[in-house]
């Protein structure tokens, strides 16, 4: 095989692999606010949208219908779903979660990010 093959390979093998990953700390927090809106039946659904000041917006909803073409990630215990135009962007994110007063909320770790925003909810790619 060689050199290309190789490297379109691994390529491709990473793609399928790649992940969403929830700290347990977002898991909990997620899970919080799902029950208290009475949502306990519904899963994570993560996505992107054109925006925000880098150029595009992360969107995080709850939701309980699932689409055919779906990406499904299952971390600490919590379901996340992603469609898959926005899974170009989101492959191997990793959301977490901080209650820190100053510094706090949701906060989204994207490799794929060549560029964010101070806010942390927007970025380009």
């Amino acid at each position: 095989m060689d050199k290309q093959n190789t490297s379109i390979d691994k390529a491709q093998n990473d793609f399928k692999n790649a992940q969403i990953f929830v700290t347990e700390a977002a898991a909990k927090r997620l899970k919080a606010v799902m029950s208290a809106e009475g949502k306990d039946d519904h899963f994570v659904r993560m996505s992107v949208d054109s925006g925000g000041c880098s150029g595009m917006n992360y969107k995080m909803d709850f939701d309980n219908n699932q689409e055919s073409y779906d990406k499904i990630f299952e971390a600490n215990g919590l379901k996340v779903v992603c469609d898959l135009k926005s899974w170009l962007y989101l492959k191997n994110i990793t959301i977490d979660y901080s209650d820190d007063m100053l510094n706090g909320g949701f906060k989204i770790e994207n490799p794929n990010a060549e560029r964010t925003c101070g806010c942390g909810t927007s970025f380009s790619a």
